[in-house]
């Protein structure tokens, strides 16, 4: 601190790295041509590391102007990235840093001498893999987001935008604080080398311009349910009632994951928070044209809670728990995205933190599914899911 200035030495960082849980979603274009591709909005999630002054090799500086600012840095390992299941690939898609190139950034003062709210860019070079493609991009992503604290941590049950965009056409994204856009997209991920070098000049996939431009926001849960489901959706579809069954697994980042968050996370008092991060289940209607998934929307979260509300920690809930979650619910279909008009209650007993077995309900009304122009396709009257195969832990990492 200089004549009243504030730098960010005086936060007394320690010399440690930020391991948060990541919160993402990317609209991607697959195949060679990017106008008439497969085009897919894919929530994302898992673990990452930033290292970050003052651990060694990373600098705090103030510059002429007064800006202090120091380095970050997204490391680069094999369990380290975000995950997710794509509707168009019929598989598992995640999103690594490539180690073989610099992804690397800074935190900066926005108002010299007054450490917050701060700029925050990253610049990162990825890889993107799936159960058959290994790709990469030649040019580096811009990621930039404004924010309020060290970690950015965002509060647990808040949305990636400042309102609910619907749809996934180019469009002005307000971003929430904390929350990190690419701005520099589209861009095109081709087949890489062994050293992760894109090769070629017919690309395989793109990141798109969108309602979810590679946006990423950061948490901080107590504990993290990452669990295979089964059950079945009754739809209304055209004045008739259907039953479609559908399954998800979690090594192939479909299914569930669900984060829980204890009151020192949560700083809303006593009770433990819940949030579906991701949902994908997939199954066949023939009303609706054939293979469909049912997932969660990304611009409105779907929170909930576990146990009775009185817990000042996670280890003080008594099993069975009582689950309960608005989720707001999207269908995939062969025609498009349908979207729910309000959320679906779904309430259960959570046997205990191991999770198979715990089925969760609809409960309350229906919910009619419409287009993004708001046209109704089809209503949700009923939702049936069963838990089976559990990952549970305090960390997410994408290689399970």
């Amino acid at each position: 601190m200089s004549h009243g200035r504030e730098t960010y030495e005086s936060l007394n960082l320690e010399p440690k790295p930020i391991r948060p849980h990541i919160l993402a979603a990317a609209t991607m274009v697959f195949g060679d041509d990017y106008y008439s591709g497969r085009r897919e909005t894919v929530p994302l999630s898992g673990f990452v590391q930033l290292n970050k002054w003052p651990m060694p090799g990373f600098e705090h500086r103030v510059d002429e102007q007064g800006y202090a600012s120091f380095d970050v840095e997204l490391i680069s390992a094999p369990e380290v990235g975000v995950k997710g299941y794509s509707y168009e690939l019929d598989d598992r898609v995640q999103v690594l840093s490539n180690p073989f190139l610099p992804n690397t950034g800074r935190i900066r003062q926005i108002t010299p001498g007054k450490n917050f709210p701060a700029h925050l860019h990253l610049r990162r070079f990825g890889i993107l893999e799936t159960s058959t493609l290994r790709l990469a991009h030649r040019d580096v992503i811009d990621t930039h987001a404004v924010v309020d604290s060290i970690p950015p941590y965002a509060r647990p049950l808040s949305g990636p935008y400042l309102g609910q965009p619907r749809g996934d056409d180019p469009l002005d994204v307000a971003q929430a604080p904390g929350v990190l856009r690419a701005t520099n997209l589209p861009e095109a991920w081709y087949p890489a080398n062994d050293e992760n070098e894109p090769v070629g000049s017919a690309p395989s996939a793109f990141f798109a311009p969108s309602a979810s431009p590679f946006l990423t926001m950061m948490v901080d849960p107590s504990m993290i349910m990452q669990v295979s489901l089964e059950g079945t959706l009754e739809l209304e579809v055209a004045g008739k009632t259907v039953q479609v069954e559908m399954a998800g697994d979690y090594p192939k980042a479909a299914g569930v994951e669900i984060l829980l968050f204890g009151p020192e996370k949560h700083a809303d008092g006593t009770g433990m928070q819940a949030r579906l991060a991701r949902l994908a289940v997939v199954g066949h209607c023939a009303e609706l044209g054939g293979r469909v998934m049912l997932r969660v929307s990304w611009p409105r979260p779907s929170n909930g809670t576990l146990g009775d509300g009185t817990e000042d920690s996670l280890s003080r809930v008594s099993y069975p728990g009582a689950l309960h979650f608005d989720a707001n619910f999207e269908l995939c279909t062969p025609h498009g995205t349908l979207y729910a008009d309000n959320p679906v209650h779904l309430a259960g007993k959570l046997r205990d933190l191991e999770a198979t077995g715990t089925e969760l309900r609809a409960s309350g009304v229906g919910a009619p599914l419409t287009t993004a122009d708001n046209t109704v396709k089809a209503r949700i009257t009923d939702v049936q899911l069963v838990m089976r195969d559990a990952h549970v832990g305090e960390t997410a990492t994408v290689n399970i």
